[in-house]
């Protein structure tokens, strides 16, 4: 078993403020080998009619655990999961939790009770620069190509039916099961374009033609593929004016081997690279920022920004991202920096070891590798 020693380590830092953990994070992302792997947790398999039936007196089960750690694994096949976790949380201090899911706490009618104030939430996302103890992991076509569920990762050859049938037991276990939808086929098609059209500028009366549904049904749609970490929606940055698009998301697909999958690709052409590059950016920034979302920026002149991070209290950091340094161009930052004045600038670009900072056109830029990024977006901003 490889361990994932960075995300040990969060779910412990959380469990220091809160007694429960709400691990999230798609099918096989990782989420049951992860919470098996803290040294001295008890592992409860919520699956198993025997787990459930041992958890249907609360208060009893957790009398009988009484202290320690435990993992309650696809913890929503309980009838009323959110009770347990409440009662635990209410009137058993020394108890620490970390209950899984597929979708965002709540997210389903399954959770009566979202446990304000009880719980903190992690998503695992597919595998980051934090795992580079995977075996391969630094081959970036391997990562575009097979993605970064672990499993798929470490699959000697990409076979595209694991994909279709992980996206059948999507549908089955995630969102039949927690939703109630109907429409299998308009759901899946929508799924599938979305992964397809992975980065693209959202417009939802497109999507509703193509899939055959209503507009409002595709806006639900989508908001559940965004509860259950199929899809980041990255918002505009705004508030420079009248010049700046505040309406238009960005969609990204969860997964660059799913990407990869739905464009029918078995190699990466050298031209994409940085199209894929870029999902992996917003997976590093998804898996090392936390509670902070990456948004976009884009104006009414065409100019446009891949990312910005504007934590609470802070001035806005612009990130282009580039798979060579010698592409970037600084015309989007500069056109954002003549509304936003303040904040650092960054390109992240593959062929870098170790960041520096030089002066591109009269604006100050950092350039860093991937795996420096998170660390020096969280230093203290320059003045």
């Amino acid at each position: 078993m490889i361990r994932r020693h960075y995300w040990e380590e969060r779910i412990h830092s959380l469990w220091k403020s809160r007694a429960i953990v709400w691990l999230s994070g798609v099918r096989r992302v990782g989420k049951t080998v992860l919470c098996k792997s803290i040294e001295g947790i008890r592992y409860f398999d919520c699956e198993l009619p025997s787990t459930r039936r041992e958890m249907e007196d609360p208060e009893g089960f957790l009398k009988s655990i009484g202290s320690g750690m435990i993992a309650l694994d696809e913890i929503h096949r309980l009838g009323d999961p959110a009770l347990l976790l409440k009662i635990a949380a209410d009137h058993f201090p020394d108890i620490r939790i970390v209950a899984t899911g597929s979708s965002t706490l709540g997210a389903s009618a399954k959770f009566r009770d979202t446990l304000a104030g009880r719980k903190l939430e992690l998503r695992l996302t597919p595998l980051c620069e934090k795992d580079n103890s995977f075996p391969g992991y630094g081959d970036r076509n391997r990562r575009f190509l097979n993605g970064g569920l672990p499993g798929f990762f470490l699959a000697d050859t990409r076979d595209d039916r694991e994909y279709s049938e992980w996206m059948e037991a999507f549908w089955a276990r995630d969102i039949l099961e927690l939703f109630r939808l109907e429409r299998r086929a308009s759901f899946l098609k929508f799924a599938e374009l979305l992964l397809a059209q992975s980065g693209g500028q959202f417009n939802a009366v497109s999507f509703a033609a193509s899939c055959g549904v209503s507009r409002p049904t595709i806006m639900n749609y989508l908001g559940i593929l965004e509860a259950t970490h199929l899809v980041r929606v990255v918002r505009p940055y705004h508030g420079g004016g009248s010049r700046e698009i505040t309406a238009t998301p960005r969609v990204y697909g969860f997964d660059t081997g799913f990407i990869a999958w739905s464009q029918g690709l078995h190699e990466i052409p050298a031209k994409e690279k940085g199209f894929f590059w870029e999902h992996l950016v917003l997976n590093e920034m998804d898996a090392g920022l936390r509670d902070d979302t990456p948004l976009t920026w884009r104006d009414k002149e065409g100019h446009e920004v891949d990312f910005i991070w504007a934590p609470r209290g802070a001035e806005p950091s612009a990130i282009e991202v580039k798979w060579s340094t010698g592409a970037f161009e600084p015309a989007g930052i500069r056109a954002f920096r003549a509304l936003h004045p303040k904040g650092r600038n960054f390109v992240v670009a593959a062929d870098l070891e170790h960041p520096y900072e030089r002066d591109v056109g009269g604006l100050r830029v950092i350039f860093c590798p991937l795996g420096e990024l998170i660390p020096q977006l969280l230093t203290k901003s320059a003045e």
